[in-house]
């Protein structure tokens, strides 16, 4: 390179970068075309003149969303840093920004599923007061009793639309029953028949996804017994959504609990054009991972410690 061109990209890069003139000013300023100013910059950047450094926290966190949509063919990922944790949890920190991100996208949506879960019910608490009367909201599950109500799907629709001032669906059905033919007879009835088809034809749904195997939501409420935990085991369940059971491939496990539940089967989540789903903690990295298998989520909000997980795994 000789001294004359180094320092032309020389010049053109201290006015571009320091003074911040546009690539026209300079055109004019040094009697050459933009095309050309522009491949001096470049040229700049590329034999180490000019080093370009960004400085923010959350700079790493971008790379790993753009790593985990190419990993795992989603259309965005969103990952929380570990830093925004101070103060409060990291399940919070996570739901404020699928919150935020679902308050966005739901603008263009007029017909949202919710599922159930603790973060989800996090999510909610988060999700900013906006007015949405065309917003219509269905829960995916059923969820009725008394024990943890705060967390069903059918509470958090409610909740949900409070807030968006939109309307919303109820499924009035347990999210679990006692055996198969309850089941039928739950999944005969005009009203939840009428629910079910609404949440399998809404244009987004908001979902978690659990670990039966260590820090189960469903044990804690009383949905899952322990024996019951040791048989999915054995069967290959990986995780689940919306109580449905899947394996490492994603697939639906054959067994009787999946059987008993009065909701969306993954199926039918699968055929919904925009699904995003919620998690944190590296306790859940086999869970999200048998999730990502399905090609039931195309949105992925999580932790900076399971992203990590999922792309170093």
């Amino acid at each position: 390179m000789g001294g004359d061109e180094q320092k032309l990209m020389v010049k053109t890069a201290s006015l571009y970068y320091h003074d911040e003139w546009t690539q026209a000013q300079i055109s004019k300023q040094i009697g050459m075309s933009r095309p050309i100013v522009s491949r001096l910059l470049q040229r700049a950047k590329d034999s180490g003149i000019v080093e370009v450094f960004i400085k923010d926290e959350t700079v790493h966190t971008v790379a790993l969303e753009q790593r985990l949509e190419a990993v795992y063919g989603l259309d965005e990922a969103v990952v929380v840093p570990q830093s925004r944790a101070q103060g409060h949890s990291m399940k919070s920190a996570v739901a404020a920004a699928g919150a935020y991100y679902a308050a966005k996208k739901t603008r263009n949506v007029n017909r949202l599923g919710i599922s159930w879960g603790t973060t989800v019910a996090e999510l909610v608490k988060h999700f900013p007061f906006d007015k949405r009367p065309d917003l219509h909201i269905v829960p995916l599950e059923g969820g009725m009793g008394r024990a943890s109500i705060d967390i069903h799907a059918n509470h958090l629709a409610y909740e949900l639309a409070k807030k968006s001032g939109a309307s919303c669906s109820y499924l009035y059905a347990p999210a679990i029953v006692d055996s198969e033919e309850m089941k039928d007879h739950f999944m005969k009835m005009a009203d939840i028949k009428s629910v079910l088809r609404e949440g399998a034809g809404v244009e987004m749904a908001i979902i978690g996804v659990g670990n039966p195997h260590e820090n189960s939501t469903l044990e804690k409420v009383g949905y899952l017994r322990k024996e019951e935990a040791e048989s999915l085991k054995e069967a290959g369940a990986a995780g689940d959504v919306g109580f449905r059971f899947f394996n490492d491939h994603g697939s639906a496990i054959d067994h009787p609990f999946n059987n008993r539940v009065v909701g969306i089967p993954l199926e039918q989540l699968k055929q919904i054009p925009s699904v995003m789903a919620v998690a944190d903690g590296t306790n859940k990295q086999r869970s999200m991972k048998g999730l990502l298998a399905s090609g039931i989520v195309n949105i992925l909000v999580i932790d900076e410690g399971l992203a990590l997980t999922l792309l170093n795994n």
